[in-house]
């Protein structure tokens, strides 16, 4: 007990949390999908909080333009090839011994995030993809578990706290999740914009888990760093028909998506969008951040990871150099995200 004043004595002066807070905060189970830029910031506030158990989920490796802004990863994870997961642990329980930190690598999907939210009590976005976060809202919503939302690219972020039950969810405020080709490895971000949405759910999160809910902000809010630009939109009304949160038909539980399939004997993975490609759009976006050449018929793109995309009218874009699919959704997802 001593040593757990020690360690949380100047969290437990700030009175909203308290030593009573602190206490629930032990004792609370949280869930972290994604341990990128936003996840590792994300659990690293948890942990150091003192949060009872904190799981992480990530199906990608270390890489060495991670380092800018991924603030648990290091030179040596880089040449260790580690997967994030693994190496956000190591460094974690280096950082708190007490906190259990549970760590799996692998690709949170319709078919495994039950098993990923069992037994937590709340959820937090440290995705790259709305895909997945509407995963997670539809997921959360339907088991009745907060869900803390946030999204940073450029100098632009967003974040809130979705309560089932309380607040509209997700899809009120963000109806489809396009992000027109925007991802951090086409348009770039800022560290510091990551640390601030990061913070921003941890601290709702945190008003949540110690029972502080008069304190919670109760909005969707969205910034822009450079820009010096705020705005907070406030959850009071839910969007009408909304199929999360007032249907409650969970589309994303059941939709099919894009269809995957691996390429036997081809070292390539095929991902089958559910819209069609503009060529002519996609070589300009594509060619600020690798070699392109286009021809009347398909895209290639030689990616500086070193594998290779092929995209084609119909929606098809093959991943060649990989048959690990969840690698190959990862470079999808980085380059040409939704």
């Amino acid at each position: 007990m001593e040593n757990t004043y020690e360690r949380y004595s100047r969290q437990m002066l700030f009175q909203p949390i308290g030593e009573s807070g602190q206490k629930k905060l032990s004792e609370q189970k949280v869930l972290v999908i994604g341990v990128g830029a936003l996840g590792t910031v994300l659990s690293n506030h948890l942990v150091r909080a003192g949060v009872g158990m904190v799981r992480i989920v990530d199906r990608d490796y270390v890489e060495q333009s991670n380092l800018q802004r991924q603030m648990l990863f290091d030179e040596e994870d880089v040449a260790k090839h580690l997967p994030k997961a693994i190496a956000a642990k190591e460094k974690l329980k280096r950082i708190n011994s007490d906190v259990e930190v549970d760590a799996i690598v692998c690709d949170a999907s319709i078919d495994n995030i039950d098993s990923l939210m069992d037994g937590v009590d709340l959820v937090l976005d440290g995705t790259d993809n709305f895909k997945t976060r509407f995963l997670l809202n539809d997921a959360c919503f339907k088991k009745g578990i907060p869900f803390a939302y946030g999204g940073a690219v450029s100098a632009r972020g967003m974040s809130a706290l979705f309560i089932p039950g309380e607040t509209p969810c997700l899809r009120c405020f963000i109806d489809h999740g396009e992000t027109q080709g925007q991802t951090c490895d086409t348009i770039g971000v800022i560290s510091p914009v990551v640390d601030i949405v990061a913070s921003y759910q941890v601290v709702e999160a945190m008003k949540y888990l110690v029972g502080d809910k008069k304190a919670l902000r109760n909005t969707l809010r969205t910034f822009d760093l450079w820009g010096n630009h705020q705005y907070d939109m406030k959850m009071t009304k839910a969007k009408e028909g909304c199929p999360t949160c007032q249907k409650k038909e969970y589309p994303a539980l059941h939709a099919s998506g894009d269809h995957i399939t691996t390429l036997c004997g081809r070292e390539t993975v095929q991902i089958q969008r559910e819209h069609k490609i503009d060529l002519n759009e996609w070589s300009e976006r594509l060619k600020r951040v690798a070699e392109v050449k286009k021809t009347p018929f398909l895209l290639r793109v030689q990616l500086t990871e070193g594998e290779k995309f092929v995209l084609f009218p119909d929606g098809r874009v093959l991943i060649q150099g990989t048959e690990d699919i969840a690698r190959a959704k990862s470079l999808y997802s980085k380059y040409i995200g939704d």
